[in-house]
C-alpha cells in the first residue's frame, strides 16, 4: 500500500474536515501518498484529484463543511459510471480509498470493494441514521446547533405566550429531534419512529397554559408531517398562537464540537490503519465508547434501533 485516496460524499457534516485531516496526517506519518478526491464520486469519475500534504489540512480541524467539497452522483450508480471511477483510480495509482459519508456513500464504497478496490467507510452524517454505530460524525454538532436555536426561540416565545413548532432534519431517523428535544426541555417530540395524535399534543399545551406556562416547544422531525399544517390545526383546537420555525440547512453548518472533532480524528486514523493491514470493505463506527470496524455489508444491513427508553424519558420529564 503506497497511495490512498480520500473523498467526502452526500450531505456535508461538521467534523468531515477533522476526518480528512486525520486520514492525511496519519497516512503521511506512515509514509503513504495521499490523494484528495474533490466532489465525491462525481469528482472521482471526472478525475478531480490532487495531492494532499501537511499544509493541505492545516487549520481545518475546527471548520465545518468539507474542504474536498461534496456532491451526489447519479452516474456512479450505473455500472458504466463505476467502470470510469475504477479506471481513474488505476490511472492515479490509488490502491485504497477512504469514503466519508452516509449510507448512500457507503453503498458506493461497497460496490468499489466488491470490484477489488480496498475501501474503508467513515460515517459522516448529521442524521445519526446508521444502525451499526452509536454516533456518526456531525450528529453532536447538529444537536448543539438545534439547542442554541431552541434557546433563542424560547426567549421570544415566552414574551408572546406562544407555542413554537421547531422542525429539524430527520426524514427516517428522529435522533436530532429526540436528543435536542430532551436536552432542550421540549413539551412534545414528534418522530417518524413513533406515530402521534394531534389531540394529545393539544391537550398537553392546554394543561400547560392552565397552570401558567408561558410558552411551549414542540420538536418535529421532518419525516413525520407538515409543520405548518400541524401549527394551523393546533391553533384551531387550542386557541394558542403557534409559530413554526424550520431550521433547515443551518443544522449542517458551524464549527464541529469537541466530541465530533475527536470522533473524526479517531476514525480517520483507524481507516489508515486498516488499509495498511490490507483490510477492505470495512465500516468504522463507535460502540460503547470504543472505535470499531465491521464488514460494510453488515453495516448497511443493520437497522437503526430506536431508543425507546430515551423517548419515554422525554415524555416523562415533559409532563
Amino acid at each position: 500500500m503506497r497511495t490512498i485516496g480520500v473523498l467526502t460524499s452526500g450531505g456535508d457534516a461538521p467534523g468531515m474536515n477533522a476526518a480528512i485531516r486525520a486520514v492525511v496526517r496519519a497516512g503521511i506519518y506512515h509514509n503513504l501518498r495521499i490523494m484528495g478526491i474533490e466532489r465525491g464520486y462525481n469528482g472521482l469519475i471526472n478525475g478531480e484529484i490532487k495531492n494532499m500534504d501537511l499544509s493541505s489540512v492545516a487549520d481545518i480541524i475546527h471548520r465545518g463543511g468539507t474542504i474536498l467539497k461534496t456532491a451526489r452522483c447519479e452516474e456512479f450508480k450505473t455500472e458504466e459510471g463505476r467502470k470510469k471511477a475504477l479506471n481513474v483510480l488505476k490511472v492515479f495509482g490509488i490502491e485504497g480509498l477512504v469514503v466519508i459519508g452516509g449510507d448512500g456513500s457507503f453503498t458506493g464504497a461497497q460496490k468499489l470493494s466488491h470490484a477489488g478496490i480496498r475501501t474503508i467507510g467513515i460515517p459522516g452524517t448529521i442524521d445519526n441514521d446508521l444502525g451499526y454505530t452509536d454516533y456518526t460524525i456531525g450528529f453532536d454538532t447538529a444537536i448543539n446547533t438545534v439547542l442554541e436555536s431552541i434557546s433563542k426561540i424560547r426567549d421570544t416565545s415566552a414574551s408572546h405566550g406562544r407555542a413554537n413548532i421547531i422542525e429539524v432534519m430527520g426524514r427516517h431517523c428522529g435522533d436530532i429531534a429526540l436528543y435536542a428535544g430532551l436536552a432542550g426541555g421540549a413539551e412534545s417530540i414528534i418522530l417518524p419512529e413513533e406515530g402521534f395524535e394531534t389531540n394529545k399534543v393539544c391537550e398537553k399545551l392546554i394543561k400547560g397554559k392552565m397552570r401558567g406556562k408561558l410558552h411551549s416547544i414542540i420538536m418535529l422531525a421532518e419525516g413525520i408531517g407538515n409543520a405548518f399544517e400541524l401549527g394551523k390545526e393546533i391553533e384551531e383546537k387550542t386557541g394558542i398562537e403557534t409559530k413554526v420555525t424550520v431550521l433547515g440547512h443551518i443544522q449542517r453548518g458551524g464549527n464541529p464540537t469537541a466530541f465530533d472533532r475527536v470522533l473524526a480524528s479517531k476514525m480517520g486514523a483507524r481507516a489508515v490503519e486498516l488499509l495498511l493491514n490490507n483490510k477492505s470493505g470495512r465500516a468504522i463506527g463507535m460502540n460503547s465508547n470504543k472505535i470499531i470496524d465491521i464488514d460494510i455489508d453488515e453495516a448497511l444491513a443493520k437497522k437503526k434501533r430506536f431508543d425507546k427508553e430515551m423517548y419515554q424519558l422525554a415524555k416523562q420529564l415533559s409532563i
